[in-house]
């Protein structure tokens, strides 16, 4: 059947974990793997689980629990051991990363900000400031079968547009990271050229989501700003 973990707290933890289901249908009944210093709370692991909308809720609930009483590290979800047997080994294996963890997260929550850029006030953007880039343009619109000009156009305007929206991250991300502990960087979507996650102290999290919000204003209305927070701290486990 296997073992499923959805957090692991210090020893000390208050694990107020009445009137909480876990995963499955029929839910399952949560219980806690301990050792000298660490505790896991699990639950037994359904035969099938998929990330349906009650058992995402189930895995989240326990996890903010826990938090709101004190620092706990978030396990995505999904995630199975074979036994109990197994997850205290890996505690005790594992013992001074887990701490150190705990430490790091404890009193600091996550906020996760996607940046996306309309697409054609960059392009005016480049097409205004780039001579480079007139050129070729107006050569092509002059002589529409100049396929070289096409293909060196479509290089330079990608190559710009990259160029630009790196700056634009890297700019928007140290405005921001002197509010907040640690920052995590995600991939860019297709859409979000930044995508980063921040590492707050809960007691600033008010100054940090005002720090997001100045910078949107600054920033017009071709940005946009999407914060998303307080999260459980998934980017720093």
């Amino acid at each position: 059947m296997g073992t499923y973990l959805y957090a692991i707290t210090a020893a000390g933890h208050p694990l107020r974990l009445s009137g909480l289901n876990g995963v499955g249908d029929p839910a399952a009944e949560l219980r806690t793997v301990t050792t000298k210093d660490l505790c896991a709370v699990v639950s037994d692991a359904p035969q099938e689980l998929r990330a349906k909308r009650r058992d995402v809720a189930a895995h989240q609930g326990v996890q903010e629990r826990l938090l709101a009483d004190g620092a706990a590290l978030p396990m995505r979800f999904g995630l199975v051991g074979t036994d109990d047997a197994q997850v205290a080994a890996v505690l005790e294996q594992d013992r001074d990363s887990y701490l150190q963890r705990l430490s790091e997260v404890d009193g600091r929550c996550e906020y996760h900000l996607k940046v996306e850029r309309d697409e054609d006030d960059l392009l005016r953007e480049i097409m205004r400031e780039s001579a480079e880039v007139r050129r070729l343009n107006d050569r092509t619109r002059q002589n529409p079968g100049a396929y070289d000009d096409k293909v060196a156009l479509g290089e330079l305007i990608s190559q710009e547009v990259q160029a630009r929206q790196e700056r634009a991250r890297a700019d928007i991300v140290a405005r921001l990271a002197p509010a907040a502990v640690r920052t995590a960087d995600v991939e860019p979507t297709k859409r979000h050229f930044l995508n980063v996650s921040f590492l707050v102290e809960r007691e600033k999290a008010a100054a940090f989501s005002e720090a997001v919000h100045a910078e949107a204003g600054q920033r017009g209305d071709t940005y946009t700003f999407s914060l998303h927070g307080p999260l459980p701290p998934y980017s720093f486990v």
